[in-house]
């Protein structure tokens, strides 16, 4: 078995906002070579989230407004007496910042609207993917 990884980097612009990341994520799995395996994308981060899910504005948009419903801005959250992003922390908590994907004959196992896409919470920031591929 191979094994394969590459580390992205890519900014935000907003405090809140949805980055489709999707195209640097599938180029990054045909770079490696493997054609049958698991690729798994991690972001090291603790105030945003990698989902899957369709990259539609409204869709983006939708997602954003039910994320500030469920977890508000501000609250009555311990951790913003240290620096006030516990909204953001509670957030990447509940969805996560992993996703693992099958690699089958070269291409990685998605839904037709399954895009990769980072939740940001606390920017603008600069952020980092890990792409991790192993497989044959």
């Amino acid at each position: 078995m191979r094994t394969w990884s590459k580390e992205l980097s890519f900014s935000t612009r907003k405090h809140r906002e949805i980055v489709d990341i999707t195209d640097e994520v599938l180029a990054a799995a045909r770079e490696s070579g493997i054609k049958n395996g698991l690729l798994i994308a991690q972001l090291p981060h603790a105030t945003a989230s990698l989902v899957l899910n369709e990259g539609e504005s409204g869709l983006k948009q939708d997602l954003l407004d039910k994320l500030e419903d469920l977890v508000p801005l501000r609250g009555d959250y311990k951790h913003d007496r240290i620096d006030d992003n516990a909204h953001a922390h509670l957030k990447s908590a509940f969805l996560g910042s992993s996703r693992v994907l099958p690699i089958v004959d070269g291409r990685v196992a998605r839904g037709t609207w399954q895009n990769f896409l980072v939740i940001e919470e606390d920017g603008p920031r600069t952020r980092r993917l890990v792409i991790f591929v192993m497989g044959e």
